[in-house]
């Protein structure tokens, strides 16, 4: 008797924790600059916790290093729910870029929520020949060597991207480096480069005016923002599959009943018709899932990339 007495007050005692969390402010970390996609989709969602949960959510941008500064503070804050940190695609490729991080992503954070992901385009410019993936591959395979590519910067999910896509249909095209979308969309626009891969918010535009001309999406399955863009996986690269991310994280050893509620206040304004039509607007598509989903998801990219990453040689910035 005395043991079930015992055991209901631990239950009792965790249901009134998880009735009063949080009593007082949040602090979500995201290493990058203000302004940014990550940065957007981030102060989207606090906002909407901030709503939920009466307690401001406070926005914090500690950028440098791709991302490792901001994630550092996190991995080593209390594991208390109050200190969370807005992630992207770059969480599951340092520690396969950089020698050395002070942290580990597979085992120093609690997965809380993947709520919206975001496909790449592959575009080519006009002057290339070809309005599909399979006549791509063809076109390139016919001219090894002389084809040049690009995708964000060095150690972008974009330039893996590339390189993933050229394993899987033995094409062999030339990397060109640039230190971001804004550098190489001149030259991909002028001709001088064939081919890239970004953002569908960066080079739907430019497709619409004809400017470039979309190939297909990274993504596992077509895209609602383009539908009528066929998946690299189903047009000459079975299995290809790379998008963008947006995920909220927290320091191990969070207690499961703090990362549930985070993870239902998040999936609830997924929910929300304006949240939806925001994220849309950005290029990304909304999800609401349980905190397996982002667990699997940085598994396997932490698989992924990292054979890539070696296999490539791929360097940071």
């Amino acid at each position: 008797m005395r043991a079930l007495l015992c055991g209901l007050c631990a239950i009792a005692a965790t249901l009134v924790c998880a009735q009063d969390y949080p009593q007082r402010p949040i602090r979500m970390i995201v290493g990058l600059p203000a302004g940014g996609s990550t940065d957007i989709m981030g102060r989207l969602v606090a906002a909407k916790l901030s709503e939920r949960f009466g307690q401001q959510v406070v926005f914090d941008n500690r950028p440098g290093a791709s991302g490792i500064i901001g994630a550092d503070i996190v991995a080593k804050s209390q594991p208390d729910g109050y200190t969370l940190l807005m992630a992207g695609g770059s969480l599951g490729i340092i520690s396969s870029l950089y020698p050395k991080v002070p942290f580990d992503p597979a085992k120093d954070f609690t997965p809380i929520a993947l709520f919206a992901t975001s496909p790449y385009i592959f575009v080519v410019h006009p002057s290339v020949p070809v309005t599909s993936m399979p006549e791509f591959i063809a076109y390139a395979k016919a001219r090894p060597g002389q084809l040049n590519f690009a995708g964000s910067t060095p150690g972008s999910v974009q330039r893996l991207s590339g390189e993933l896509l050229k394993r899987m249909t033995g094409i062999d095209m030339l990397y060109v480096p640039y230190k971001g979308t804004g550098v190489l969309l001149p030259d991909l626009l002028g001709g001088r480069l064939q081919a890239a891969i970004d953002n569908v918010l960066v080079v739907v535009p430019y497709m619409k005016s004809g400017a470039l001309r979309g190939i297909a999406v990274t993504s596992a399955r077509r895209s609602v923002v383009v539908p009528e863009l066929p998946t690299i996986a189903e047009s000459g690269a079975p299995g290809f599959q790379s998008s963008g991310w947006f995920g909220v994280l927290a320091p191990t050893g969070t207690p499961a009943h703090i990362v549930k509620k985070l993870n239902a206040g998040i999936a609830s304004a997924m929910q929300q018709p304006e949240v939806r039509e925001r994220l849309l607007a950005q290029g990304a598509e909304p999800l609401s899932g349980p905190p397996d989903d982002l667990k699997q998801l940085l598994a396997r990219e932490r698989e992924v990339w990292g054979k890539v990453i070696r296999e490539a040689g791929v360097k940071p910035d």
